[in-house]
């Protein structure tokens, strides 16, 4: 199964043996043995469990995402055992330091995540060719910020921030193109998402810096300490800078349901200021968001993967001998 997404109200969740049970109007609805999660995703109201609940669930590896019902927007995460990496984390922290070193990890990232933008915009456009114009623009704009990023002298994490934003404008000035005007979708907004687009993306957002929290955290690595983003309080700073080149694909991901008739105005409805993704929706979405989610996490894995081996040899110098062995 993989991931579970509990989304209806007034469910309770219990542990039986070595199985979750889900409980409705105090029937057993069903049960799923806990070694086939990996994730379990909560957004339905009113949703009860324990904290023997939580407890197993990270004792099998499990990671817990708590989304608020209405928003979409993360509440809480709970990972399970943290892993046994000292000597990957002593580096990762040392790394900050690294001027270098975060530069060209930051340069990296910046340019394949551009380099997916353009991809993105010049596939839609052999499909698009009402919207040509502004897929060109966009792609010359983009196109030329990748140039200098190629053959300039080595940017400082300030004009590299500085011209992510510039591409960022461009690109979504011409992605707005793609949606018909009766969505309202003008360009990235967020808390909360004034449209259904912005609804979406923000929903995917926070699923891929979800899954890139847990490779993280799955690898060794401290979430909280990226090289892009720097440290915050209240930031999985790494998570963010993994998902930077993996947003392209998610606004490619979500054209596809609006293009697709997957979802509809009809699916959402407007609260305030912020526009909700309404429950039938959601199904379409999560449903669909598992069947694309694989490549995004094989991905996440084999990178953290690669930078924890980076890692482990750099900072094993700092651990301490210790005698396991009782007198």
């Amino acid at each position: 199964m993989g991931t579970l997404l509990l989304d209806r109200a007034d469910l309770e969740l219990r542990i039986d043996g070595q199985a979750l049970a889900l409980y409705q109007e105090g029937m057993r609805s069903s049960n799923v043995p806990l070694k086939l999660l990996e994730r379990v995703i909560i957004q339905g109201r009113q949703t009860r469990l324990d904290a023997e609940v939580l407890t197993r669930l990270a004792e099998a590896g499990a990671s817990v995402l708590l989304l608020s019902p209405r928003q979409s927007r993360r509440i809480a995460l709970v990972l399970g055992p943290r892993h046994n990496e000292a000597a990957v984390r002593i580096a990762q922290t040392g790394r900050l330091s690294d001027e270098a070193f975060c530069s060209r990890w930051s340069r990296d990232l910046v340019h394949a995540k551009i380099s997916r933008q353009v991809r993105f915009l010049q596939k839609a456009r052999r499909s698009r060719p009402d919207a040509r114009k502004a897929l060109t623009d966009g792609i010359q704009t983009l196109s030329d910020g990748l140039e200098r990023l190629e053959n300039g002298s080595e940017p400082a994490i300030p004009q590299l921030r500085g011209m992510e934003g510039a591409a960022a404008r461009a690109y979504f000035s011409a992605l707005r193109s793609l949606f018909p005007p009766s969505l309202g979708f003008s360009g990235r907004n967020r808390r909360p998402p004034r449209d259904p687009v912005n609804a979406c993306l923000s929903l995917a957002y926070t699923l891929l810096h979800f899954d890139a929290v847990r490779a993280a955290h799955i690898a060794g690595l401290d979430p909280l300490i990226g090289f892009y983003h720097r440290p915050a309080i209240g930031r999985e700073s790494l998570a963010s800078d993994l998902v930077e080149p993996l947003r392209p694909l998610a606004d490619e991901w979500v054209w596809g349901l609006f293009r697709k008739e997957v979802l509809t105005a009809d699916h959402f409805s407007l609260h305030g200021q912020g526009c909700l993704l309404g429950k039938a929706g959601r199904r379409h979405f999560y449903a669909r968001w598992e069947t694309a989610a694989p490549l995004h996490r094989r991905w996440l894995r084999q990178r953290c993967a690669r930078l924890a081996r980076t890692l482990r040899s750099e900072g094993a110098q700092w651990l301490e001998d210790t005698d396991l062995e009782e007198d």
